[in-house]
C-alpha cells in the first residue's frame, strides 16, 4: 500500500536510517507527512533528485571557519607588528614582507567592501600600530628622534558628522625634565567611491610651545611626513581593525581604541 501511494504522488524523501519520512505534495501545499519502514528498492526516484535536499556539512560552518580564519590571521599580524615601534623607523625587508602578505590576506576577505556606505564603523579614535611611512637617515637626525626626542602614539579621531579627521602625534623629550607634547593636524575628508576617500589639510599646531621651539627649524619637514592630504582607501575595516593605502603607496594598519 505505501509503495503504490508512493509512485503516485510527487515527494520529497528525508532518510532516517531504515524508516523514511515523505512529504506529500500537491501543487505548492503540503497534504500531509507519512512515516513508513520500506526498503530502499520501493523508492521512485528521479535522477536529478539524488542529494537534493542534503546540506553540506561545511557550508552549515563556513561563516564561522572564515571569522576563526580572519581572526587567526589578525593574531598573527599583531604577533608580527610587536616591538617593530610602528616600522616608523625601518624594519628588515623580510618583516616588511610578511606585514604586507598578512595585509593582503585581510583584504581579500574584508567583511566591509564599501566602508563609505559603513561610516558608523570607520567614526571613533584608532590608533596607528603600523605604517610604511618611515623617518629614516637625515630626516631622523633633523628632528631630533635619534637623540632626546620619542615618538609617543600616533592617534586618529574621525568625526563622521562634521566630515573632519584629527591626527594627534605625541612626543616626549629627555632633558633636564621629561617635556610631553603633540602634534595635532586637523584634515577634511569627502567621499569619493565606496571605498575611497579625499583628505584636504587644513591646519596644524604643535603643543607646548616648548617642542615647537625644537621643531622650528624643520617644522616643514616634520608637516611633510604626517601631512595626510591626497586620497586613501580603506581596504579592510571590521569592529577594531582597519587598513588603508594611500595615494602615495603607503600602507596603514589601526586599531580602535578609546
Amino acid at each position: 500500500m505505501a509503495a503504490e501511494l508512493l509512485n503516485s504522488l510527487p515527494l520529497a524523501t528525508y532518510h532516517m536510517g531504515a524508516k523514511s519520512k515523505f512529504l506529500i505534495t500537491k501543487g505548492c501545499k503540503s497534504i500531509s507527512v507519512i512515516s513508513v519502514q520500506i526498503q530502499s528498492s520501493q523508492i521512485r526516484r528521479h535522477p536529478s533528485e539524488s542529494m537534493r535536499f542534503a546540506v553540506p556539512a561545511e557550508s552549515q560552518s563556513s561563516t564561522a571557519a572564515d571569522a576563526k580564519k580572519i581572526s587567526e590571521v589578525k593574531s598573527e599580524l599583531y604577533q608580527t607588528i610587536e616591538g617593530i615601534n610602528r616600522g616608523i623607523f625601518g624594519i628588515p625587508s623580510t618583516k616588511k614582507a610578511e606585514i604586507a602578505n598578512l595585509a593582503k590576506l585581510l583584504e581579500s576577505r574584508n567583511p566591509t567592501p564599501e566602508p563609505t556606505e559603513n561610516l558608523d564603523k570607520v567614526k571613533g579614535c584608532w590608533k596607528l600600530v603600523y605604517s610604511t611611512v618611515t623617518i629614516l637617515g637625515s630626516k631622523r637626525t633633523k628632528l631630533g628622534l635619534r637623540d632626546f626626542v620619542t615618538l609617543g602614539d600616533f592617534l586618529q579621531t574621525i568625526d563622521v558628522e562634521k566630515g573632519k579627521a584629527l591626527n594627534i602625534i605625541k612626543f616626549s623629550v629627555r632633558g633636564l625634565k621629561m617635556l610631553s607634547g603633540q602634534l595635532t593636524i586637523v584634515a577634511s575628508y569627502r567621499i569619493a567611491s565606496k571605498s575611497k576617500v579625499e583628505i584636504k589639510f587644513e591646519s596644524s599646531t604643535i603643543e607646548p610651545d616648548q617642542l615647537m621651539n625644537i621643531f622650528r627649524k624643520n617644522y616643514d619637514l616634520l608637516l611633510a611626513i604626517f601631512n595626510p592630504e591626497g586620497w586613501l582607501e580603506i581596504t579592510y575595516l571590521d569592529e577594531d581593525l582597519r587598513i588603508g593605502r594611500d595615494d602615495k603607496g603607503n600602507l596603514f594598519i589601526l586599531e580602535r581604541t578609546q
